[in-house]
């Protein structure tokens, strides 16, 4: 029975009708919760508030559900060990925790008293929930494969767009300050100009007026264009890689031979 739970809702390679139902139901349950998030912060009449209401308490109710029956069939994943360990072993995990903290905030203001506003901040968490799709969705799941894969060499790239950002801090304070020091009074006033422009954003609240802060505005704006497009290209690059090894997987998988009796590959 708990092998055949795994299998419903953990979405394995070969998914049953059930998984697949079990899966459109948790992706509408979370897409309708997300709706509900968005209509709260509406001025909405008395009615539709408690409609509202009760679909968070019947979603907290059936994410409590799934989150327990999570922990309770994890040990199919850790065979190796025992089924306390690997029960806890899953719930320090990412999407373990994602699910831990999308039905917290409705629990915390049974268990322990707080000020309305912090309950206001704790609502924010039930968009939380809208990761929770990773789990159902293959693109998603590629997403963070890909993130995970190529973690060091975005985190290389975002240290080099650091480096150049506090660079360029530096030298537009030490060109504008004396034009403009009510503008650059500080390396932090142009940190913010240097942080809008290498990103493109460029809301224009801050201009260099010099023309050597033009000159350096303008190198810095075709860096920010470059440096834009390094993590771009390591995530399509990656992609890529994903779906060519995906692609060779399945080539593999079609090329064998399974006993129509015990499942076990022949050939």
């Amino acid at each position: 029975m708990k092998k055949r739970l795994y299998n419903i809702i953990c979405s394995p390679d070969n998914p049953s009708r059930a998984s697949k139902i079990f899966d459109i139901f948790i992706i509408v349950l979370i897409v309708i919760n997300v709706i509900t998030v968005l209509v709260d912060t509406f001025k909405i009449p008395e009615w539709l508030s408690s409609v509202v209401w009760y679909i968070e308490l019947v979603s907290v109710i059936l994410f409590t559900v799934e989150y327990l029956m999570r922990v309770y069939v994890s040990e199919v994943d850790y065979p190796d060990i025992s089924p306390i360990l690997a029960r806890l072993r899953y719930m320090v995990s990412f999407m373990a925790i994602i699910d831990l903290l999308a039905i917290l905030p409705f629990y915390i203001p049974y268990i322990i008293p707080i000020d309305l506003r912090v309950l206001r901040i704790l609502r924010i968490f039930r968009l939380l929930r809208i990761f929770k799709l990773n789990r159902y969705t293959s693109a998603l799941s590629l997403l963070a494969e890909v993130f995970k894969r190529k973690k060091h060499q975005l985190i290389s790239s975002v240290g080099v767009v650091m480096i150049l950002m506090i660079i360029s801090a530096v030298l537009m304070y030490d060109v504008e300050s004396e034009a403009q020091p009510e503008i650059f009074d500080n390396v932090l006033s142009s940190l913010w100009w240097t942080l809008e422009t290498l990103t493109t954003v460029g809301y224009g609240d801050v201009v260099p007026v010099t023309h050597a802060g033009k000159i350096l505005s303008a190198i810095i704006s075709l860096l920010g264009i470059g440096l834009v497009a390094v993590p771009t290209g390591i995530i399509t690059a990656g992609f890529s890689e994903m779906i060519s090894e995906k692609k060779e997987h399945e080539d593999d998988d079609s090329k064998k031979i399974y006993c129509p009796y015990c499942e076990k590959k022949i050939k």
